[in-house]
């Protein structure tokens, strides 16, 4: 049985636990399927409850996390066949270093690697957009797991819900999807904001001493003349 975390922003920072996962899939929308295949692989994990997200960035900012501690998980089709990629949210996919890394371990060629579209997963794996989840194993999907997330202790995976995600530590993730390895993200550069340009200041004129002097003396008020005395 695993304890499940909520951390909802509207609770005003009110945290409690509950530990009967049977009424918490009755009362959310996540899988009651990834819940018993997490309980029967026996790790530790957490599942923790926020308000609706979409993307890495903003299930980082609800969960007062470091981005790259969120794993995003994008599906990829090589050839005829589909992979689940698992990676830093602060990582680009690299898709040529995606080809390398599945002819590295499966020792096949592989001529062009892709994103497919949404009708595929909506079709064919039966999942909402946007919601594509890391345990690949429940799809029957392999798993590609980025060396930049594997060093990590522990990471939050997608569950498949929008208002759900699983914490668990990497390394027993790897073991429980039986994942392969490689190196595919390419760490995203964040683009520092542009500064106004500054100013520049114009040379003040120099005043010479002598001109200084005269500007500084007050001008002499002329003499008034009275008239002429007459001579005697």
């Amino acid at each position: 049985m695993c304890d499940i975390f909520f951390a909802n922003p509207y609770k005003l920072g009110y945290n409690y636990i509950i530990t009967n996962t049977k009424i918490m899939a009755k009362k959310t929308k996540i899988s009651p399927k990834l819940i018993k295949y997490l309980e029967e692989a026996g790790i530790n994990h957490e599942i923790l409850e926020h308000r609706t997200v979409y993307t890495a960035l903003d299930a980082a900012a609800t969960m007062k996390k470091k981005i790259n501690e969120i794993a995003k998980s994008l599906l990829v089709k090589a050839d005829k066949d589909y992979y689940i990629l698992v990676l830093p949210a602060d990582n680009n996919l690299d898709l040529n270093k995606v080809s390398k890394t599945i002819e590295k371990n499966t020792g096949e060629k592989v001529k062009s690697v892709k994103i497919p579209g949404e009708k595929i997963m909506e079709t064919v794996f039966k999942i909402k957009s946007g919601a594509m989840s890391s345990f690949g194993n429940m799809h029957k999907i392999p798993v590609i797991v980025d060396n930049n997330l594997a060093k990590l202790k522990k990471a939050i995976f997608s569950s498949g819900s929008f208002n759900h995600s699983v914490e668990v530590a990497t390394k027993d993730f790897i073991k429980l999807e039986e994942a392969l390895l490689g190196s595919f993200g390419v760490k995203k550069k964040i683009k520092k904001p542009k500064t106004a340009p500054k100013k520049k200041k114009t040379p003040k004129k120099k005043v010479s001493a002598k001109k200084a002097v005269k500007k500084a003396s007050p001008k002499k008020s002329p003499v008034k003349k009275g008239p002429a005395k007459k001579k005697k």
